[in-house]
C-alpha cells in the first residue's frame, strides 16, 4: 500500500446546473484544497478530474502526498472512479477522505468520522459499493434540513441562500482545514478540534 498517499474526494454532480448547490459542497472544498496546494485538476483515465500534490505540512514543510478527486459522474456513480483510483495508487480505504453534504447537521457544522452508515446519501452508497467497505473517512458538511414541506432532494439540489453564501467561504475553508487535520494529525485529534463548540 502507498502508506504516504491520501485520496481526497469531493462529492458532487457535474455541470453548470449543479454548481453552487448544497449537494456540491465537496467540489467547493476540493477547489480550496487545490488552491492551497497550487495544483490543477486534469482529466484522469477514470471518470474523474484529479490532481496529485503534497498537502501543506507543519512548519511550511511539504506534507503527505494527496490525490484530489472530483468525480465526473453523477453522485450515484461516484464510487466507480474512486475505486479505480484507489487501486491504481494502492491506497487503502482508511486513507480515503470523502467530503460530502449532510442534511442531519445544521448549516456550517463540521463533523468527522470513519465508517458508519450512508444516511441515504447516494454518493456514500456508491463509494461503499465500489470500495467494498464502509471504513473510509468522512468530512461531513452540514447543510441543514429543508424548511416546511420541501423535499430533501430539492433542498440539497438547491442553491445556498443569500445568508448562507455570506459565510460559505469561511465554511469551505473550515472544511478544508478539517481534511488537512485528519491527514496530518489523525482522526481523533482532528475530531477534538473540530467537534468542540466554536
Amino acid at each position: 500500500m502507498a502508506a504516504d498517499t491520501w485520496i481526497l474526494v469531493g462529492l458532487g454532480n457535474p455541470g453548470s446546473r449543479y454548481e453552487a448547490t448544497r449537494h456540491n459542497i465537496g467540489y467547493l472544498v476540493v477547489d480550496e484544497l487545490l488552491r492551497r496546494m497550487g495544483a490543477t485538476l486534469t482529466r484522469s483515465k477514470t471518470r474523474a478530474l484529479a490532481a496529485t500534490g503534497r498537502l501543506p505540512g507543519a512548519g511550511g514543510l511539504p506534507g503527505p502526498r494527496a490525490v484530489l478527486v472530483r468525480p465526473s459522474t453523477y453522485m450515484n456513480e461516484s464510487g466507480q472512479p474512486v475505486g479505480q483510483l484507489a487501486r491504481f495508487h494502492s491506497v487503502a480505504p482508511d486513507r480515503i477522505i470523502a467530503i460530502h453534504d449532510d442534511v442531519d447537521l445544521d448549516y456550517d457544522s463540521v463533523r468527522l468520522k470513519k465508517g458508519g452508515g450512508e444516511g441515504g446519501h447516494n454518493g456514500l452508497r456508491s463509494l461503499t459499493s465500489h470500495l467494498g467497505t464502509k471504513d473510509y473517512l468522512r468530512v461531513r458538511a452540514g447543510v441543514g434540513r429543508p424548511r416546511g414541506r420541501m423535499e430533501t432532494s430539492d433542498h440539497v439540489l438547491g442553491r445556498f441562500t443569500a445568508e448562507e453564501r455570506a459565510t460559505l467561504p469561511i465554511f469551505v475553508s473550515d472544511l478544508a482545514d478539517a481534511v488537512e487535520a485528519v491527514a496530518l494529525e489523525g482522526l481523533e485529534s482532528a475530531q477534538q478540534r473540530f467537534h468542540a463548540p466554536r
